[in-house]
């Protein structure tokens, strides 16, 4: 107590150190006793140094997994919510690519392109990184558990809330600036006006990162919000290898792997090379936009009938998706699942 005294503690200060921790700080502790478990602090070596770098930076981070990830070249894919089958679709085979690539996909581990964005880089091999808005020992939503155990068996786990700490509204917005500020740039491929995605955005641009964003149908509520992005300065991207090609100049060239099948020919790949000439002159009728049986028909010159059997085959193939009210979209990835 002397020699703390001498250092500048108070007596209030003393009685601190002196007694029983706090509930929560020993909850903490106890937490971070099992294995795969780590606090963190900015003065931590292994602390993410992109991140060290924004404004307020978190003073604690709670991971669960790989922690040396953090130190690696980050992608954040963020998104909708509820995104139209073509937009996961485009979630997932970007993450593949860009991960078999070398990159590390971060994301909020929320439904629909977040989620997408984990699984196509825990499919194809790769790492990813999922920033959460609860404490370490919770997963939300509750039906990404198993998500969660993936992740945190190949990736990791980030927090900066405590052991114990629930969902709450205003945390997620918060823990946005930690997903931008992990990442050389973030990615947005749905989003509609006003998501939270678009915060993610303006995050990453007020820390000096790239953003990127992929366009979509002008009827989609859900692909507004990237062209918003893009009237705003973000860099409209068809293909992952436009992502990569633009963050070549400020990454290590070996964070690249030109091995790997790039996403843009995984998505152009048609269906069966034994197709009949119907069945391609119906998927061309299809364009990008839900359409009905009718439309589909008058577009073509088939029957209803004809349309409704081809329709039931491309759908079972993967390769659309029945939407309400009768209409069908064609899936953006192409491939039969």
């Amino acid at each position: 107590p002397a020699r703390l005294r001498e250092a500048g503690l108070d007596d209030a200060a003393l009685d601190v150190l002196q007694g029983d921790p706090p509930a929560g700080v020993s909850a903490d502790l106890t937490w971070a006793r099992e294995p795969q478990h780590h606090i963190l602090t900015p003065d931590d070596p292994r602390y993410p140094p992109l991140l060290r770098e924004i404004g307020a930076p978190p003073v604690v981070l709670y991971v669960t997994g790989n922690v040396e990830l953090l130190c690696d070249p980050q992608l954040a894919i963020v998104g909708s919510r509820h995104p139209t089958p073509g937009g996961a679709e485009t979630a997932h085979a970007f993450a593949a690519h860009l991960a078999r690539s070398g990159l590390v996909v971060t994301s909020g581990m929320a439904l629909g392109i977040d989620a997408a964005a984990h699984q196509g880089a825990l499919d194809a091999g790769g790492a990813t990184v999922a920033v959460i808005a609860t404490g370490p020992d919770r997963v939300y939503p509750s039906r990404h558990r198993e998500l969660a155990h993936r992740i945190a068996a190949s990736g990791a786990l980030v927090t900066e809330f405590p052991v114990g700490t629930g969902a709450r509204a205003e945390h997620f917005p918060q823990r946005n600036r930690i997903i931008s500020g992990l990442s050389v740039g973030t990615l947005v491929v749905e989003a509609a006006v006003g998501s939270g995605s678009l915060i993610t955005a303006r995050l990453a641009s007020e820390q000096g990162r790239e953003v990127f964003a992929i366009p979509g149908s002008i009827h989609n509520p859900v692909a507004r919000g990237c062209h918003r992005l893009i009237r705003q300065g973000a860099k409209l991207v068809e293909t992952a290898d436009d992502v990569l090609e633009e963050l070549a100049t400020t990454l290590y060239p070996a964070v690249f792997d030109s091995g790997s099948e790039p996403a843009s020919e995984q998505a152009s790949q048609h269906i069966d090379s034994d197709e009949d000439s119907d069945h391609v002159l119906l998927r061309e009728a299809m364009g990008f936009d839900p359409v009905t049986v009718d439309q589909l028909v008058s577009r073509t010159g088939l029957t209803v009938e004809a349309v409704s059997s081809m329709l039931l085959l491309m759908e079972l193939r993967g390769q659309v998706a029945s939407l309400s009210g009768g209409r069908y979209i064609r899936h953006q990835a192409g491939t039969p699942k």
